[in-house]
């Protein structure tokens, strides 16, 4: 079996004894090569690259941002560079922008922490520890911060006081798989995904067996009443509304359980009411020149493209993938490792920030994102 096609639960078997660094370097092919192609143009080696502080500077432009098309062109900047403003942590996921602290915060899933990037200094240190092994967080249209728990199985929110509320823990009497990633609506509806990879190793949250089919859910704003909203999908994973709240696009990582899962990124109409889902289908393919990894984390700017965590295939595919409203790929950011996630930041928006395995990344756009999240 290709490395690619395993589970991460397969994979972390078969890398016993090398821990994630072990298995980053396993799916990485030819590492230490000075030069990849990419739209048959040659560039550096992802893996020849040295982020360390003090390491010889990139010249500009930037060659791992990568236009593929013209529409790309007016998204990317040819004077900055990507920068690793983090680094240290097992699985670095679930970034998530606060504008009012002016700081980015992500879990370390395996350590069961969370950490703060504040953007005055770069002063990084940990935000809060245990979590629940979270995953995904966001914020709410009040500014409290929502996560999903692997380990209890849950979303919680955090109140202004330091108090902890559970949103969501059941539906219809039955544990939630290990919500995964959460994104607010306009009406402060919570959305969230239920994938239960937190259920299906230790080390990422509490081995147990999954007590109901993967599906999106949302909570009600007012009543906190949690409906499903799709599971015509096989494993639901990061998501993010279209800037004017009309569809839902959400990232199917099924494939690393289920053989048939195409290796895409899916979209729904959203219902006049808000409240439900409808016409799912494919958005786009993370087929890329004759490669194919997976999507996790997405987000959307202003002007409806779509920007996607891409990863285990290895140098030359793992970064960002950035679509346009129409499913077209448009521009790749490369890394040197997986990316799990993204989210944009900053005073005006325009920073991506991209959670890649052990590091966090960063790297200013002419994009803008698209609301909360």
């Amino acid at each position: 079996m290709n490395p690619a096609q395993l589970s991460r639960r397969d994979a972390l078997i078969k890398s016993a004894g090398l821990g994630f660094a072990g298995l980053i370097a396993a799916r990485t092919p030819t590492i230490g090569q000075d030069s990849i192609v990419i739209a048959g143009k040659k560039v550096p080696s992802t893996d020849s690259r040295d982020y360390r502080p003090g390491a010889a500077p990139v010249r500009y432009p930037d060659p791992h941002i990568i236009s593929l098309d013209k529409r790309f062109e007016s998204l990317k900047l040819g004077n900055t560079p990507i920068r690793r403003i983090a680094h240290g942590f097992l699985w670095a996921e679930g970034p998530a922008w606060n504008g009012v602290g002016r700081y980015l915060i992500w879990s370390d899933i395996p350590n069961d922490r969370q950490h703060r990037w504040i953007e005055d200094d770069g002063h990084v240190s940990t935000f809060r520890s245990p979590v629940g092994q979270s995953n995904g967080n966001t914020f709410d249209r009040e500014g409290r911060q929502i996560s999903c728990e692997h380990a209890n199985r849950r979303v919680v929110r955090y109140e202004y006081d330091g108090s902890l509320t559970v949103l969501a823990d059941k539906f219809e009497s039955k544990r939630f798989n290990a919500p995964n990633d959460a994104v607010v609506s306009a009406d402060g509806a919570i959305w969230f995904t239920d994938p239960g990879y937190g259920s299906l190793m230790h080390y990422e949250g509490n081995k147990g067996p999954l007590e109901i089919k993967e599906a999106i859910y949302r909570i009600d704003p007012k009543d906190g009443k949690i409906s499903k909203v799709a599971d015509d999908i096989y494993k639901p994973n990061g998501l993010c509304f279209s800037p004017d709240q009309k569809r839902l696009y959400v990232a199917d990582t099924g494939s690393s359980h289920y053989p048939q899962a195409a290796k895409e990124i899916k979209v729904w109409d959203v219902t006049g009411d808000g409240k439900s889902l409808s016409n799912g289908r494919t958005f786009a393919s993370m087929e890329f020149e004759g490669r194919s990894g997976l999507a996790d984390g997405i987000r959307a700017d202003k002007d409806g493209n779509i920007w996607a965590s891409a990863g285990w295939v290895g140098d030359g595919y793992d970064g960002v993938h950035c679509f346009a409203a129409d499913g077209s790929r448009i521009g790749v950011i490369l890394l040197p490792e997986i990316c799990s996630n993204v989210a944009f930041g900053g005073r005006k928006r325009n920073i991506l920030f991209m959670t890649g395995s052990t590091s966090v990344y960063a790297v200013h756009t002419e994009a803008i994102g698209a609301g909360y999240a």
